[in-house]
């Protein structure tokens, strides 16, 4: 799982739409919280699934293990 890729593609969209990384970041994190809430157990399955050094996974590392997931 690269996450230093994730980082590199949050700063590109952060630039894109011409907002602070810090904003990009928090959008995620708060998407990343709602979803987690789901209480379907496909969705908590896949959230379990994601290593995450943390409580919850950062944005980094969402995006990491899902551009894994697409390159299998």
């Amino acid at each position: 799982m690269d996450t230093a890729k994730a980082n590199r593609a949050l700063k590109k969209l952060a630039k894109q739409k011409g907002i602070s990384e810090r904003a990009v970041r928090q959008e995620i994190e708060i998407a990343i919280q709602e979803a987690m809430k789901s209480p379907d157990p496909q969705a908590q399955a896949f959230w379990t699934s994601i290593p995450h050094k943390g409580e919850q996974p950062t944005p980094e590392e969402v995006i990491a293990y899902i551009a894994d997931m697409v390159k299998e």
